[in-house]
């Protein structure tokens, strides 16, 4: 493999590496728009069921530990899928250095 297409993926990763990071750092701020469909969907039915027991005059706790637990397992979810990126650009980089390493090693001077 050349070290042409070696750099692309690297940029590609490097990429990636950013928008989950930007993803993750937007799901603790407590923004809605890095959620997955579930995970969307179960904060949305979190909200609402809280909003229906508030009109009530009843507690919120069951909601509000939905909420979290929501948020959390989608914190989870980027911080995994960061350190798979980052799993995969380390190994990506010792390639190419074994590599480049291999090819000087069967030159001759």
């Amino acid at each position: 493999m050349g070290a042409p297409c070696e750099q692309r993926r690297l940029r590609r990763l490097d990429r990636e590496i950013r928008a989950t990071t930007k993803k993750l750092e937007a799901v603790q701020r407590g923004e809605l728009w890095p959620l997955n469909g579930r995970e969307r969907r179960a904060l949305l039915r979190a909200a609402a069921g809280g909003a229906y027991r508030v009109a009530r005059g009843r507690s919120t706790g069951r909601a509000e530990t939905q909420m979290e637990s929501t948020s959390s397992a989608a914190e989870t979810r980027l911080n995994a899928e960061l350190s798979a990126l980052y799993a995969e650009r380390l190994r990506l980089i010792n390639d190419a250095a074994r590599a480049k390493a291999a090819k000087k090693s069967s030159g001759w001077w």
